[in-house]
């Protein structure tokens, strides 16, 4: 159950076997359903969870009941309501699973203790942050002022598993567009 998140772990480093194994005892295995709430808004988040099987999407829902898709973790990516694990304030999104899913779950306490403990471990915190913003930050300049088959194509290019995976619901959510535009697309392309 461990195999994905300690191939993950000594991609980032040289890590003795002990350290690894020290490292995994402080996730817990969940299963879940297709469309379970990992987190609802206004939670705090008190875990961050590693994608074993299946795929977790960060969403809103605007004040008309809209739901706006953030971001979507597959597997061997790591995922959480970010802002809300690391001020312990109440989260903007909400943690669904959108698949059933096999996750491998680990406490804002012991990541912590990790991070200041196992400088692989620290790296790899780093590396979640850095990759987290650059996602972002090129989404958001991807995004702006293109049309709906740029940003199609953007997709494609960058997040190919998304549209392969993700309903065209939820994936025209998070493009800001239309399910009914996505789909004319996906058709031409």
């Amino acid at each position: 159950m461990y195999e994905a998140l300690k191939k993950f772990i000594s991609s980032k480093g040289d890590i003795a076997a002990p350290t690894l194994d020290s490292i995994c005892l402080h996730f817990d295995l969940i299963s879940t359903n297709r469309n379970e709430i990992l987190l609802q808004c206004e939670q705090v988040a008190n875990y961050y969870y590693f994608v074993n099987k299946g795929a977790v999407r960060v969403f809103t829902i605007t004040d008309d009941g809209q739901e706006i898709s953030r971001y979507f973790a597959f597997e061997d990516t790591f995922v959480t309501a970010l802002p809300s694990f690391i001020d312990q304030k109440p989260a903007e999104e909400y943690l669904q699973t959108i698949e059933k899913s096999e996750l491998l779950r680990i406490s804002r306490e012991d990541f912590y203790q990790l991070v200041a403990s196992v400088p692989v471990f620290a790296k790899i915190y780093t590396e979640i942050l850095e990759l987290g913003f650059i996602t972002a930050q090129k989404r958001i300049y991807g995004f702006q002022g293109y049309d709906a088959l740029y940003k199609v194509k953007w997709i494609i290019k960058n997040q190919p598993k998304l549209l392969l995976r993700v309903s065209n619901k939820m994936a025209a959510s998070f493009l800001g567009i239309s399910p009914a535009t996505l789909s004319r697309l996906k058709a031409k392309l």
